[in-house]
């Protein structure tokens, strides 16, 4: 039998946790468990889960402020089943989720798993435009991983399973507030164990319902990857850079541009645009989704490429370590 955990780290975000609870509340397959960690909330989050006693087995922490990941090794420990699956709490899971997910696990197995995050219906505009730049193939979300990659998936922590042994055998989640995802993927190969991605256990993730936000949110991703790649350096990829090459270059195609009138690289990011615009046109069937997914889109690319180029510079030219360079990604 596979049994499961739904481990969900949380800090004040009441609205959605009850969504997420209500959603697991409505699940096919009812045999798992639910273990809530309250990393020292402001709002008082007991009473949204006691609503959810009658029709959920489900345990209630609340601890001191630590951060997400070190908050999953809390309820980890204190879950009772073989399979911990962690989801974020600003996601929405569909009805067959638990089911589908057991039923993979038979069919392909493995040590740990991930699954897409897509746009619900009821999202506005602006996060579905978000939803579509973090998961394009014109953005880093079409080169993090998908199904084709299928043993050398990265999952992420609002979608993500690990079997319970092989997650206390490495220690957790590691002391990275930001990247500890990718971190715990890479840990468990350079172990040995195995990951994959399954393509029907996808959640609805709500992300930054604003730009400024979510330009902030991919900085700091950004700022990540160069630590993870010092962290893991046989996992290092040429495509991590594309977007800081994507940011500098348009930087250039400027300056070409106002300096001597040449316009040719300006076109390109035109046509990058133009595509960007008429894929988003055809996966949203929106056209003022695709409109605003042009903005997210270069967000996420100039946001994301600044930070990983700052980081670099920090850690591989100025020689800084990084916990130096960037404090407030650890604990």
């Amino acid at each position: 039998m596979t049994t499961i955990s739904i481990i969900i780290a949380i800090f004040n975000r009441k609205d959605e946790l009850f969504e997420l609870l209500n959603s697991l509340s409505r699940q096919t397959d009812k045999d798992f468990e639910v273990i809530v960690v309250d990393d020292g909330s402001i709002i008082k989050l007991l009473p949204t889960v006691e609503l959810f006693e009658e029709q959920l087995d489900i345990q209630f922490f609340r601890k001191d402020n630590s951060g997400p990941g070190l908050s999953r090794n809390y309820g980890a420990k204190r879950a009772k089943n073989d399979w911990l699956v962690f989801v974020d709490s600003d996601v929405i899971v569909e009805t067959d989720y638990i089911e589908n997910i057991k039923k993979n696990l038979i069919k392909n197995p493995c040590d740990a798993f991930g699954g897409a995050d897509k746009a619900h219906k009821g999202f506005n505009l602006m996060q579905k435009a978000i939803s579509y730049s973090m998961t394009s193939v014109f953005t880093t979300g079409g080169i993090r991983g998908n199904k084709n990659a299928v043993t050398k998936f990265q999952p992420r922590s609002f979608n993500m399973g690990v079997n319970k042994e092989a997650f206390l055998k490495v220690g957790g989640f590691s002391e990275m507030r930001i990247g500890e995802d990718p971190d715990l993927s890479m840990t468990l190969w350079e172990n040995g164990y195995t990951t994959r991605f399954y393509d029907d256990i996808g959640v609805y993730h709500k992300r930054r319902t604003d730009f400024g936000k979510f330009s902030k949110q991919v900085y700091q991703f950004g700022c990540a990857r160069p630590i993870l790649n010092q962290r893991h350096p046989k996992y290092v990829k040429p495509t991590f850079w594309f977007p800081t090459i994507f940011l500098l270059g348009y930087l250039v195609g400027a300056i070409h541009y106002f300096v001597w009138g040449n316009g040719l690289i300006l076109a390109l990011y035109g046509l990058y645009t133009f595509l960007v615009f008429f894929h988003a046109l055809f996966v949203t069937r929106n056209i003022s989704i695709a409109s605003m997914a042009i903005i997210s889109t270069y967000i996420q690319m100039f946001s994301y490429g600044y930070g990983f180029l700052k980081s670099w510079f920090l850690l591989n030219i100025l020689k800084q370590s990084p916990r130096e360079a960037f404090p407030k990604h650890f604990h």
